[in-house]
């Protein structure tokens, strides 16, 4: 049975619509034009489209651009959207006009279309209210859909990355003071080379993401400064000439983020310069986390065969051919995620480059991969947080047989005797499968009692304790 349809009119004429959706004849067209992919915008992004309308009609309605009544039912269809409560209205894929035209209609269309319902009338009225004249005053595409761009990367840095970030921070920091007594190999070039502790290595990437955080925050004033009011090529033409300041009020008073009004609206329709700054910084976070999963899984290499000196928890997910194995599946799926913000960031960066004059044309795209490579990082980092930091044990004897046959511990006879005897020390306890103690014996190098006073690992992750004491 065909499914029930309305008939709407624009000023392209009429077409058929599906009886129960909330969209117009704008919004039918692009469906039907933009078969595309499967990619659709993610709910951040349409709350924000609810929660610019609802501004955009609260200014509108102070400033006496729209009468109250109208303006009251806008905003309470507005609201709807930004309570997921009409997500299913937004049928277009990411894939449409670069200006994200079809969006913004789209949200023009539903709000008219329900704001009418509201006030009485039924779908496809198109008056009292009209989704261009009323839903869209003082406004063009050009100036909307960044500004909803603006105010949900804002909304998802502030409010999902960097509380996820700082989850992951605590966790690391806390692991880095936990073991800050664990003296063991430290590794350059993937070979043995002088001591650490295990605290000194969780304290390194607990600062890789502490600085990934604080680039984030570096970018946030620039996105916090709205292109709202450049209406058409960032004149603001056809709009009162307080709206962007009366609008930046609101929808801050309403988030609680610092929103103001850009100083220069072209350059947020024209150019997405903060964008590909906001995304570079989430590229040094990928890179940052890439690393921590990275190195968490080579010390938990094993258990028996490789490094073993992190008892990776035990997730139930083995294999399904090697009965008990454990893998690391946490640092799998963050370094998989790191991947994808990486590729991200090639997106973000020649869509970034497409600024053609007055305007750049490939908005939707970036505002896609910038939600996902947000959201993604924030989910990565919390599930590595509590699945794999949280549960994490260090393998105390490992640490210790591993430190004990570490030939670098060598370096702190440089001091003493010099480098090139200790070269030999080093050699000839490898080549002779010796100790250093009974190499640097049987060379006449160092006397066994001088040996125990000079090669103490705890006291070789420190400046100036191996220059120090008998010889």
């Amino acid at each position: 049975m065909a499914e029930p349809t309305r008939t709407e009119t624009d000023s392209l004429g009429s077409i058929e619509i599906p009886a129960e959706r909330y969209w117009g004849p704008q919004t039918e067209r692009a469906r039907r034009l933009f078969r595309i992919g499967s990619e659709r915008f993610p709910a951040a992004l349409i709350r924000a489209v609810g929660l610019h309308k609802w501004a955009c009609a609260e200014a509108n309605r102070r400033l006496g651009q729209l009468p109250d009544a109208i303006a009251e039912a806008i905003k309470q269809a507005a609201l709807e959207i930004a309570e997921g409560r009409r997500d299913e209205d937004f049928p277009l894929p990411v894939w449409q006009t670069g200006s994200g035209t079809q969006t913004n209609m789209n949200a023009n269309e539903v709000i008219a279309n329900r704001a009418n319902e509201i006030l009485g009338r039924p779908l496809g009225a198109r008056e009292p209210v009209h989704p261009n004249d009323h839903v869209n005053r003082g406004q063009s595409s050009n100036d909307n859909f960044p500004t909803m761009m603006h105010m949900a990367a804002a909304e998802v840095v502030e409010g999902r990355l960097l509380p996820a970030l700082g989850r992951l921070h605590a966790a690391l920091w806390r692991r880095s003071e936990e073991w800050a007594g664990i003296v063991k190999v430290g590794r350059t070039h993937l070979m043995d080379a002088v001591p650490v502790t295990l605290g000194q290595e969780f304290g390194t990437w607990a600062r890789q993401v502490e600085l990934g955080m604080a680039r984030l925050r570096d970018a946030m004033p620039r996105l916090l400064l709205l292109p709202q009011g450049g209406t058409a090529v960032g004149t603001g033409l056809n709009r009162h000439p307080d709206f962007d300041r009366v609008f930046c009020e609101i929808v801050a008073g309403r988030t609680g983020l610092a929103f103001a009004p850009s100083p220069d609206k072209s350059e947020g329709m024209a150019a997405h310069d903060v964008f590909v700054e906001l995304h570079g910084a989430m590229n040094v976070i990928a890179v940052s986390l890439n690393k921590v999963a990275n190195d968490i899984r080579l010390l938990g290499s094993g258990p028996r065969c490789g490094i073993g000196e992190l008892v990776i928890p035990a997730d139930g997910l083995s294999s399904s051919i090697m009965p008990g194995k454990t893998n690391p599946t946490q640092a799998e799926a963050l370094t998989m995620v790191c991947a994808q913000v990486m590729g991200n960031t090639v997106t973000v960066t020649v869509a970034g480059a497409q600024g053609h004059l007055e305007l750049n044309v490939f908005k939707p795209v970036i505002i896609h991969a910038v939600l996902q490579s947000a959201t993604l990082l924030a989910d990565a980092a919390e599930s590595f947080a509590a699945n794999m930091v949280d549960k994490l044990e260090p393998n105390r004897a490992r640490i210790a047989e591993n430190l004990a046959k570490s030939l670098m511990l060598v370096t702190a006879l440089n001091p003493r005797i010099g480098y090139d005897k200790a070269v030999a020390i080093a050699k000839k306890a490898l080549a002779e499968d010796l100790t250093l103690k009974e190499a640097a014996a049987r060379l006449g190098h160092v006397s066994p009692e001088d040996f125990d006073r000079w090669v103490r690992p705890e006291d070789m992750v420190a400046p100036g304790a191996t220059l120090e004491g008998g010889g």
